[in-house]
């Protein structure tokens, strides 16, 4: 499978040779994609949510009421939850969200989600992803000519120093090496822009995950 090349400026570079398998997927599971976002999102939660418990609130444990007589419920302590300043009954706890997914169905969904840009006509790949100036202007110009305005770009191996700077104060725009490629990233920019030394290094991403599942 054969995709055009373009320069930075916007013109024509060549074509690229891509694996049909990674970025050729018609049938796109969305099912696929939504497993993995939930798997990266619940990764990143810190979970450090807490709440006080019934062991841990610094209220009197003397018993405030009589047993009978006050014609209400009997109480030993203001730390119960039913009180104001008391503790919170099942309250949330510090904990991990982090859940497994199989390598599989990973490998298998960055698939899916290169493939779903490559039929919707939002995968742009470009020969190189560098600036001899840190110049936003510059480089927001030749993202007008590109067609870009949303996008996630991807670099080689490391992403040129002038070109992050660059980018980074231009709206909607991210720039990550490929070792940094995700499914999450790529849905949620419209477009996706990858260099061609980044290619190389997807294709090369998806042959170790290859010779790992075998």
């Amino acid at each position: 499978m054969e995709l055009a090349v373009k320069t930075l400026d916007g013109k024509a570079a060549g074509k690229a040779t891509v694996d049909e398998a990674v970025f050729g997927l018609t049938d796109i599971r969305a099912d696929l994609l939504h497993r993995t976002v939930r798997w990266q999102l619940a990764k990143r939660q810190a979970g450090t949510h807490k709440t006080q418990s019934r062991d841990e609130v610094s209220v009197t444990t003397k018993k405030f009421i009589r047993q009978k007589g006050s014609g209400g419920a009997r109480h030993g302590s203001r730390n119960a939850p039913i009180f104001v300043g008391g503790a919170v009954a099942h309250g949330p706890r510090v904990r991990s969200h982090a859940h497994d997914l199989p390598k599989k169905v990973r490998k298998l969904a960055l698939a899916h989600a290169l493939s779903a840009k490559v039929k919707g006509d939002a995968l742009i790949i470009i020969d190189d992803a560098k600036l001899d100036a840190a110049k936003t202007k510059e480089l927001s110009a030749k993202f007008k000519g590109l067609g870009v305005d949303n996008a996630l770009i991807i670099a080689g191996a490391e992403v040129d120093d002038n070109f992050a700077k660059a980018a980074r104060n231009i709206p909607n725009i991210d720039v990550l090496p490929v070792a940094g490629l995700n499914v999450y990233d790529i849905l949620r920019r419209k477009q996706l822009v990858v260099t061609k030394s980044a290619l190389e290094g997807i294709g090369a991403r998806f042959e170790a995950k290859a010779k790992e599942g075998k």
